[in-house]
């Protein structure tokens, strides 16, 4: 049985690498694989891990040969990727900061439930947050926690801090998740949080995120001005594949 506190090795030191990265210009140079498994006394599997989530996620590129080195920070983040709000933005260069509009204890409501997969009356933590970087808003923030974390993130600083460096400090670590995207016109409370005309185009994310043992940990509406944030996408053609296996068994 795994513990809420349980974490594997190799995200403690993606965890440690990223933390550094935070530090770092891009094209500085980031520990070997050998230097890694030395450092914290894991295999070359292992440390091969923890630094390809960081390639998959931008923040890093790997030169056969030579290494690994700080990427030139990207634009956008990838849609197929989370890292926290204040880890994105350090990693465009970035101040991140927040402003605490709510915090509290209640009652779930029906969306929750069904996300969180709660009981009739069972408590979720709700924050409402404006999320800023270099003091310019980018995105106001309503999120609902489960219960079973309440008191650490009743506790924790939510305006200089980060929500899920503080989950994963107390052993909730959020793990994987799911979002759907869709358009979104600014309402008037949205205009006067984010310092936009009523009707000003928005993009809105709204996921779910799940812990190390699959249970729902959190269900987060965030609501973008479009013309301050954009996800970036990867794809493959649908059927591209199969015809050029079909391709290479004509020939």
């Amino acid at each position: 049985m795994i513990s809420d506190s349980y974490v594997p090795r190799y995200r403690e030191i993606e965890q440690a690498l990223r933390a550094r990265i935070a530090d770092l210009k891009p094209g500085d140079p980031l520990p070997s694989d050998a230097a890694i498994c030395r450092e914290f006394g894991v295999s070359r599997m292992t440390a091969r891990n923890a630094v390809g989530r960081l390639a998959e996620e931008g923040l890093i590129t790997r030169e056969p040969g030579r290494g690994s080195f700080v990427a030139v920070p990207q634009s956008h983040r990838w849609a197929n990727s989370l890292m926290s709000f204040s880890d994105e933005m350090r990693r465009h260069g970035r101040e991140p900061r927040s402003r605490l509009l709510r915090r509290e204890l209640r009652s779930a409501r029906p969306d929750e439930i069904r996300d969180l997969r709660l009981g009739d009356g069972e408590p979720v933590v709700a924050l409402v947050r404006i999320r800023l970087a270099d003091d310019v808003p980018i995105a106001v923030e309503a999120v609902a926690l489960h219960g079973r974390c309440a008191a650490v993130v009743m506790a924790a600083d939510l305006e200089t801090g980060s929500l899920h460096e503080a989950l994963r400090g107390a052993g909730f670590v959020p793990a994987r998740g799911r979002a759907t995207l869709a358009a979104g016109a600014a309402s008037a409370e949205d205009a006067n949080l984010l310092g936009v005309a009523p009707g000003t185009p928005l993009l809105v994310e709204r996921r779910v995120i799940v812990d190390l043992r699959g249970r729902p940990l959190e269900s987060t509406e965030s609501r973008y001005p479009a013309d301050r944030y954009a996800l970036d996408v990867d794809f493959e053609v649908e059927g591209t594949r199969d015809r050029a296996a079909r391709g290479r068994d004509h020939s």
